[in-house]
């Protein structure tokens, strides 16, 4: 079984490398990894050029966004799985591969999901924030609740089926994806229970309150688009709940 995986990047110069390394770590032979850059300017090219014998695809490039990017590397990618890995995030140890598709083979599911830890971007070992999936259940979309979108692994022929992310969203296209195949189409899933992936603070929905009121506006919009009822009280239910994720109960709906 060929796993792709898909990491789109712009001036990632900082991260690429321990991205790359951590991909590159895993036990998995069966690996195709596709990088996708914005047209970077930092040195992030350079330093993907030190491992052109080993990554797959590179390609760089203007895109329209980072749905745009990862959207192109879908169409690029030829493995029979489909995982993303975000230019500041890494595997937490290097059988992650392994375990996916272990339990592709032994569920026959679609689709597979994880638990994510968010650490301190200058410290990997410094957990900030716990993503649990444990509590997930395809009715708590209306919530604004969705698996960990970094440890989310598919079979490519459900993009072919359902299609890819929808680039009019500015930073919940991965929800709407995640609701539509989850909960609209109904593909079958199973969790791993496990952290797969850390990933550092920061990213295009961490922009404040007022990047929280648009991404919470397009997490409403795109349960409509996929009959799930809900309203923009119901999705900001889930901030209370949010404070849970500092128990350690792990109920925490993350980017």
């Amino acid at each position: 079984m060929k796993i792709s995986l898909i990491t789109v990047c712009l001036n990632s110069a900082d991260t690429i490398r321990d991205t790359i390394l951590s991909v590159l770590a895993q036990d998995y032979a069966n690996i195709e990894h596709v990088i996708i850059d914005g047209g970077s300017t930092d040195g992030t090219l350079e330093i993907i050029s030190e491992f052109k014998d080993q990554v797959a695809v590179v390609v760089s490039e203007k895109d329209s966004g980072i749905y745009d990017a990862m959207n192109k590397g879908i169409r690029l990618a030829s493995g029979d799985i489909v995982g993303t890995i975000n230019s500041d995030d890494i595997y937490s140890d290097n059988r992650v591969i392994s375990n996916v598709v272990n339990e592709f083979l032994v569920s026959g599911a679609q689709s597979v999901y994880a638990d994510l830890e968010i650490v301190a971007r200058n410290n990997l070992s410094q957990r900030v924030r716990f993503y649990g999936s444990s509590k997930f259940r395809v009715s708590r979309f209306r919530w604004g609740w969705m698996p960990p979108h970094p440890t989310f692994f598919v079979r490519r022929d459900c993009y072919k089926k359902l299609g890819l992310y929808k680039t009019n969203y500015r930073v919940a296209a991965d929800f709407e994806l995640l609701a539509r195949f989850l909960y609209r189409d109904k593909i079958s899933f199973r969790r791993l229970p496990k952290c797969i992936v850390k990933m550092r603070e920061g990213g295009v929905s961490s922009q404040g309150v007022w990047g929280r009121i648009h991404q919470n506006l397009e997490i409403v919009r795109a349960c409509k688009e996929n009959h799930i009822y809900t309203n923009f009280f119901l999705i900001l239910f889930k901030v209370p709940l949010k404070l849970l994720e500092y128990t350690g109960i792990g109920l925490t709906q993350r980017r």
